[in-house]
């Protein structure tokens, strides 16, 4: 397994809601909001067995990143989706929450690391899209939302 190192302060908080991948290789970041009012609130969510959801990783507020799943594993954070006509996008993704929601702005600590960690995965995998979940399940997902500054985004991560 390839797992991608970044300089930064990353905390273990595993999931056991993950399986295997099967064969197709990772080529796609798909960004998500937690929703919630606090982190804690959200780790703890990502990390319930009986949620029956995860993400790979999760940037707090302050910018430290949660790592939930190893990145050879399927994270399930997608739900039903689809992108340029390939379905059920947690097979060929990884998934990154960023602390927030809907109606509050994003901080400059998570901007950068989120570029940070965007970089470092583009380097150890042949990534073609960094997309929102509203990208891939249109009908029922807005994140990261209204106050995700996608040009702010793709400036500092180089893309």
């Amino acid at each position: 397994s390839r797992r991608t190192r970044t300089a930064v302060r990353r905390i273990e908080r595993p999931s056991p809601n993950h399986d295997g991948r099967g064969d197709a290789p990772i080529d796609m970041l798909v960004l998500h909001y937690t929703g919630m009012q606090s982190a804690e609130g959200a780790l703890d969510r990502l990390t319930d067995p009986a949620a029956k959801v995860s993400a790979h990783y999760t940037i707090d507020e302050d910018g430290t990143v949660y790592v939930h799943v190893a990145e050879d594993r399927r994270a399930w954070h997608a739900g039903v989706s689809s992108w340029r006509g390939r379905n059920r996008c947690n097979d060929f993704s990884i998934g990154i929450e960023l602390e927030g929601a809907d109606d509050r702005a994003f901080e400059d600590a998570q901007y950068a690391m989120l570029a940070d960690l965007t970089g470092a995965l583009r380097a150890a995998y042949a990534i073609s899209d960094v997309v929102g979940h509203s990208d891939i399940a249109p009908e029922r997902r807005t994140d990261p939302g209204p106050c995700f500054d996608w040009a702010r985004f793709r400036k500092l991560a180089g893309i």
